[in-house]
């Protein structure tokens, strides 16, 4: 099982956005069977395995062992992947583009960039997979609080100078077997944690001096 499976496919996408399979797909992080499945979801055991048949001819689910039963073959079965995430591939007809309007103060161009990220590295993580060969990709996840929008701003702007200077010094672009890698880094402001009361509440107060 893969930790996230990558979703390309528009039917698939569909198929997986079905409440009743999107319940079934994540109770199949655990192998089960429609018996066991159909006792979790309320369900009948034809309906639960109606749709086993359904996400497993679209790969989102796989065979795992058959036991018999009685008179009968029980199929135990579990999601290709831990979670998934949805490319914009699924969408290309209406997938943003983000070369249509840069702006680096745009949040809606951040979201344009992200969705690029998800398609790109979604389709490497496919082609990798099918040569059997890893990929090479680097990540850093932080959070930073500023005490001023002005502190902010100062950081963008000297976070851009240090990039622009990196780049300089690393990029080559007559390398012979050289490999072209595209860098991306957002900055946004934290998502508020919920509150016990259904409100919300950051682990700080959120005031900002400008």
């Amino acid at each position: 099982m893969y930790e996230v499976g990558v979703i390309e496919d528009a039917a698939v996408a569909e198929v997986s956005l079905d409440p009743v399979r999107a319940r079934l797909l994540a109770a199949l992080a655990e192998p089960g069977s429609a018996t066991t499945l159909a006792a979790q979801a309320g369900l009948t055991r034809q309906k639960v395995n109606h749709h086993l048949r359904t996400l497993e001819s679209h790969g989102l689910i796989e065979l795992v062992e058959e036991r018999r039963k009685g008179n009968c073959t029980e199929r135990v079965l579990r999601a290709t992947a831990a979670s998934y995430v949805i490319s914009p591939a699924a969408f290309a007809a209406v997938a943003p583009d983000p070369d249509r309007s840069p702006d680096q103060q745009s949040a809606r161009w951040l979201l344009a960039l992200a969705s690029r990220l998800v398609r790109e590295v979604g389709e490497l993580i496919t082609g990798a997979r099918a040569a059997r060969r890893p990929l090479a990709t680097f990540a850093v996840d932080s959070e930073i609080r500023f005490a001023s929008a002005g502190d902010r701003a100062a950081f963008a702007a000297e976070l851009t100078e240090t990039l622009a200077a990196l780049v300089s010094r690393y990029h080559d672009g007559s390398a012979t077997g050289g490999r072209r890698h595209r860098l991306v880094v957002g900055l946004h402001p934290s998502l508020l944690l919920p509150r016990a009361d259904g409100g919300a509440h950051s682990s700080e107060q959120d005031t900002e001096k400008e």
